[in-house]
């Protein structure tokens, strides 16, 4: 263990975009798979749970720190081709874009930045992933949550995972069939299996073209107002950036965590009624629907306002913006304002997105 980068106590904060939590009893940093087995070693060893993260936009410390160990998954490599044959990126030559077929293999290691691999998607000309560019996350998140924006998913691409089973302490490579993937809802983060696998790294397929309308609601305004007719994935990556920097603060600047509520799904019934009421909704293929949670947040009077040091964002009310708070009891209070509000006003109880992390002080 002694190749290890081990450090101690330091502040959750520091790790993560929202910039709270107390502090972490060690933080290891890994840089290839080979070295999570030793790291979990580490933690059995001292009997200490662990915890493993990537850049921390969906992660939220807790006041009473972490008596544990934080795994930061730094393991790096793209690789691309066909599912006979993947070719580090590095590796490939400048003619290789001449030859690219109509689908496409990308295997990215999962401490590689999500964004990233987009750029490097649409820049080759490949659909499916497009739609979510600017989404701050590393690519070993990206299935957990089951990742999303602007009417696209992970579901919709990706192919399998290679992990770690904690369970087994062996190396496995699941498929999509295995994951359960649905809406911020899969098999990493919910059930029996909840942290159980240690992702190494995520494949996915896609394809030469573009997307077709119908296009996601805010996606639509931006093409009718720009008057848009470009909808190669370059483009819609580019249009898809604009609205995402007008709308959600740098998290790298500004203290943050992103969408801090997940939206509202309905089924057709549900949506049916919603609808009837004049309430904006995004339908589903299946007739069911999904209200953005930050509609019913600015209905119930919260955009912009500055509740116990997180203000609520005026350009994008699912959005809590760190501006005073420096510790998660002030977060606890916003959130069960604003959760509340929405619940007596409309009958939904939104939830929280980010997961958290340690006790409370």
């Amino acid at each position: 263990m002694d190749n290890l980068k081990i450090q101690e106590n330091l502040p959750i904060a520091n790790l993560t975009t929202m910039r709270l939590g107390g502090n972490v009893r060690y933080v290891v940093t890994v840089n290839s798979s080979m070295e999570i087995p030793q790291v979990l070693e580490f933690a059995r060893q001292r009997n200490l749970p662990y915890w493993v993260m990537g850049s921390g936009a969906n992660t939220i410390g807790r006041d009473g720190g972490f008596h544990g160990v934080i795994i930061l998954n730094q393991i790096k490599g793209i690789y691309i081709g066909s599912t006979s044959k993947l070719t580090p990126l590095r590796d490939l030559d400048e003619g290789f874009s001449r030859y690219l077929p109509d689908e496409i293999i990308i295997q990215a290691m999962a401490g590689e930045i999500w964004d990233d691999v987009v750029e490097l998607a649409c820049n080759l000309g490949y659909s499916g992933i497009e739609a979510m560019s600017k989404i701050p996350s590393t690519v070993g998140a990206a299935p957990v949550q089951n990742i999303g924006a602007y009417g696209q998913d992970m579901a919709a691409v990706i192919q399998q995972v290679e992990a770690l089973d904690t369970k087994t302490g062996q190396f496995v490579k699941l498929k999509k069939d295995e994951m359960k993937l649905g809406y911020r809802h899969t098999r990493f983060n919910h059930g029996q299996d909840k942290d159980r696998f240690i992702i190494t790294s995520v494949t996915m397929k896609l394809r030469q073209g573009q997307i077709e309308p119908p296009f996601y609601n805010s996606l639509q305004r931006y093409i009718d107002e720009h008057q848009e007719t470009d909808f190669s994935p370059k483009n819609i990556r580019r249009m898809v950036s604009t609205i995402r920097a007008e709308k959600l603060p740098d998290p790298a600047r500004i203290a943050s965590s992103g969408s801090f509520f997940t939206n509202v799904y309905l089924n057709k019934a549900e949506a049916d009624i919603a609808e009837s009421k004049g309430t904006p909704l995004w339908r589903n293929a299946d007739g069911g629907g999904k209200i953005n949670a930050g509609w019913l947040i600015e209905q119930c009077g919260f955009k912009g306002q500055l509740l116990h040091g997180f203000r609520v964002s005026e350009k994008a009310a699912l959005v809590l913006i760190n501006e005073s708070a420096r510790n998660y009891t002030d977060l606890a209070k916003a959130r069960a304002e604003i959760v509340d509000a929405v619940e007596q006003r409309f009958g939904y109880r939104i939830e929280q997105e980010p997961v958290e992390i340690g006790d409370e002080a």
